[in-house]
């Protein structure tokens, strides 16, 4: 039988062309697409760092200056600095440069600027000091290229011994004349007096919950939602509900601007908490936090051990 090429070959390619066709549309089918893919992103890891007060911890023997610290924290494999301010060795321009320049070099960043304010005063002269320190503090942490600080509402100061008030749960009794409608008065006041620096420099004042009228959620929200204000948040410390934390911590998470992670390898210094650290991470991912996570090692073991190990329990929940 003859058969006439050119219609062989034609029929062939044909065939050929509606195989390949069909076998592309099964492959497309039984593998997700770029555009699919590009849809549902892997969600971003919360970068983690190292608050220089883990080297510290106010006892005498384990002060490192902040260069130490920006070096140990890189060294150890940490993405970030938060810097405390009563670590530093000077507020001068040329040292505020050479510890921005000290991190980049290290290849983290500077993620926070740890400060220390008191507005629970009925002396106005001395809420006016205490704005100046947080205007001043604000100012410091822009010539850093931090873009949040650590801010409190300071507390009645009826306790003298921070031991004591530790032995207390953080409970002190009011001022003599005084209530906390007043306090919490004095503070919206001062913050809201610190929020023209805030909004200039670009810097996000987080509000702690710490001693004082930011021991509970309800006292830091009060004042957030009283002033709000882009740049007043939360800064969300994990070891300050000493009952009871996790409601309470995700009362406050969706103002979270920077959260602080407490460790007590060792046993803690004033006192030791047995933190959930996965269910706290998966209180923050529902409210989609991002941010950075801040180590506050406050255990009695030697920072050189304690910190690595702290880093470890963080990166493998904050993922």
């Amino acid at each position: 039988m003859n058969i006439d090429r050119r219609k062989f070959t034609v029929g062939a390619l044909g065939a050929a062309t509606v195989g390949l066709a069909e076998g592309a549309r099964v492959r497309a089918e039984d593998s997700p697409s770029p555009a699919k893919e590009a849809t549902t992103p892997k969600r971003r890891a919360n970068p983690i760092g190292a608050s220089t007060y883990s080297f510290w911890r106010f006892l005498d023997d384990s002060k490192l200056s902040i260069e130490q610290c920006i070096d140990e924290a890189a060294r150890m494999g940490f993405d970030a600095v938060e810097i405390l301010q009563m670590q530093m060795d000077s507020e001068a321009p040329d040292y505020l440069q050479r510890l921005k320049r000290r991190a980049f070099l290290n290849g983290i960043s500077l993620c926070g600027f740890s400060t220390h304010q008191g507005f629970v005063n009925p002396n106005a002269d001395e809420r006016q000091k205490n704005i100046d320190h947080t205007n001043r503090a604000i100012e410091l942490a822009y010539a850093l290229g931090i873009p949040t600080i650590r801010v409190n509402t300071g507390r009645w100061g009826t306790t003298k011994s921070f031991d004591e008030l530790m032995a207390n749960r953080g409970i002190e009794p009011r001022l003599d004349g005084y209530s906390d409608d007043d306090g919490f008065k004095w503070v919206i006041d001062s913050l809201e007096r610190c929020l023209p620096t805030a909004e200039k420099c670009g810097v996000t004042m987080g509000l702690e919950n710490h001693w004082g009228l930011g021991r509970t959620p309800e006292g830091v929200l009060k004042i957030i939602d009283a002033i709000e204000s882009p740049w007043l948040q939360a800064t969300l410390d994990t070891g300050n509900f000493l009952e009871d934390p996790y409601d309470k911590l995700d009362m406050m998470a969706s103002h979270a601007v920077l959260v602080q992670a407490k460790t007590y390898y060792g046993g803690g210094i004033w006192y030791t908490l047995e933190l959930d650290y996965p269910r706290i991470a998966g209180i923050l991912r529902r409210h989609n936090y991002t941010g950075y996570v801040s180590l506050e090692f406050e255990g009695k073991e030697d920072w050189r051990t304690a910190i690595p190990r702290s880093l470890e329990q963080l990166r493998a929940v904050f993922i």
